[in-house]
């Protein structure tokens, strides 16, 4: 897996303030994305014990309510199985940091995908630009959804996150 940034401090991309762990790779390429540099999978930096390290520090501050992953697209083929395994690992380390997730597919095609055990809050569906919205919370067009993990596997349907 590789990665572009991780932004540390962050407001814009989750509840609180946070990690955000932008990698790369992404075949949605959506008329209007403002991450076209994190389509390629083989751009950006070699995901490594390092930067894991970077994550769990950043995570270890109090002030921080945890991370956020995103980029490109978490769940591109090649960064699935890092992801889940990423998200688990957080969450046995840090269990009161909350873990949000965007992507660019939508709940109904991924509600299977193992990682979901961990994430908390799921922003799912592509970014179309006729939808585009400024005013919308943690979303960028209109048809994404900010999802409720933890209650839609509970109770086998979509559930939004209360912002």
């Amino acid at each position: 897996m590789k990665y572009h940034n991780i932004t540390k401090d962050d407001m814009l991309n989750g509840d609180g303030l946070r990690v955000v762990f932008w990698v790369s790779g992404c075949e949605h390429a959506c008329t209007g994305c403002h991450n076209v540099c994190t389509w390629d999978e083989n751009s950006g930096l070699d995901y490594d014990e390092a930067v894991k390290a970077e994550l769990f520090k950043q995570l270890e501050k109090d002030y921080i309510s945890g991370i956020t992953f995103t980029g490109g697209d978490p769940l591109f083929q090649a960064n699935c199985q890092p992801i889940c395994a990423l998200a688990k690992e957080i969450k046995e380390k840090f269990p009161h940091k909350t873990q949000w997730l965007y992507t660019g597919d939508m709940w109904e095609d991924i509600q299977n995908w193992q990682g979901l055990l961990y994430i908390d809050v799921l922003v799912d569906g592509p970014f179309v630009l006729a939808e585009k919205n400024a005013t919308l919370h943690w979303r960028g067009s209109a048809n994404q959804r900010v999802i409720d993990v933890k209650k839609s596997l509970r109770t086998a349907e979509i559930v939004l996150h209360n912002s």
